[in-house]
């Protein structure tokens, strides 16, 4: 997600810098590598049922995006039609069996950022560099970016939680660009009875997907999480991958921004968190369902800063 274009001015007075991975030199997709073969499999080995929540929203024309950026909005047109196969016959087959045989293609265009999606790690830098030191200077070319591209993403498979917020808070919809706090997160979690574990995906409802059909209700209000929760959900308890509900994850316009880097450039530039931005989870919080095993998968965009992703969520037998 596209935020300022005044980011990339930041006074940087607090001498930030882009992470090193633990993981090596050549590591492109940070927390990620908290996932193995044993954490997958414990994951789904508690699933209780077969009931899936789908986490993704639809892809539509006129659905919500930065436009005020210059970013382009989705796009759908018909490439071919019943009719126009009819008439055109491209395929040589001729009328009748164009008429017996219907056929339809389209298209789309859109920005990768729009919708239920992934952020890679070089979608924001500091100073000059993206995760694990690497530049576009020597990364960068006129095709997408050679290291940590979106294909590099892997698929998703890991203990879920949501943190719902507006119950929480006991609202309808949280002010406008509230920003969620560590106390926040505590309080809701202990409301729910969840404790949270190493390599968690931890999703947090502001309640904005209600609008979602709406943009121009959408993009009015930016509640989101605060610099100080997200320092406490990695630093403290070891969150592996974190999604939200709203358009920019954090809250917008992002906290002091002359004296420090935004939530964005902290994840994915700091610490290599990749986050999942515009999610469904109203299906989630209606049935109180605050732990399940997490899947998700990206398209594998070569170069790119972001992907469209369809997570879901089973429920678990709580641990």
């Amino acid at each position: 997600m596209a935020l300022l274009a005044g980011f990339s001015t930041f006074a940087q007075t607090k001498q930030e810098t882009v992470g090193k991975s633990p993981w090596g030199p050549d590591d492109e997709i940070g927390s990620l590598n908290m996932m193995n073969d044993a954490s997958r499999l414990s994951v789904l080995d508690a699933i209780k049922s077969g009931e899936v929540y789908d986490l993704s929203v639809d892809y539509f024309v006129g659905m919500p995006s930065f436009h005020a950026l210059g970013d382009p909005p989705y796009q759908y047109w018909l490439t071919h039609t019943p009719h126009g196969t009819v008439v055109d016959n491209p395929n040589g087959m001729g009328k009748a069996m164009n008429e017996k045989v219907s056929y339809t293609g389209d298209a789309i265009s859109m920005y990768t950022h729009m919708g239920t999606h992934i952020d890679a790690l070089n979608h924001f830098g500091l100073n000059g560099k993206i995760w694990n030191g690497f530049t576009p200077e020597e990364h960068l070319g006129d095709k997408g970016w050679k290291k940590t591209g979106a294909e590099k993403i892997p698929p998703v498979i890991a203990r879920g939680v949501l943190i719902d917020v507006v119950a929480y808070k006991g609202v309808e919809s949280l002010p406008e660009n509230y920003r969620i706090t560590a106390a926040d997160l505590r309080g809701a979690l202990k409301k729910q009875g969840v404790t949270m574990q190493k390599g968690d995906v931890v999703l947090i409802r502001t309640g904005q997907a209600r609008h979602y059909e709406h943009a121009s209700e959408y993009l009015h209000n930016y509640p989101g999480i605060n610099l100080e929760a997200v320092k406490w959900l990695i630093e403290d308890q070891g969150i592996m991958l974190l999604g939200a509900d709203n358009l920019s994850f954090e809250a917008f316009p992002p906290e002091r921004a002359d004296n420090w880097v935004p939530v964005h450039t902290y994840l994915l530039a700091e610490k290599g968190v990749m986050f999942i931005e515009q999610m469904y989870l109203e299906d989630l919080a209606r049935d109180a369902v605050y732990q399940f095993a997490f899947i998700g998968a990206s398209l594998k965009l070569k170069g790119a800063s972001g992907s469209p992703m369809r997570p879901l969520a089973l429920p678990i037998v709580a641990k």
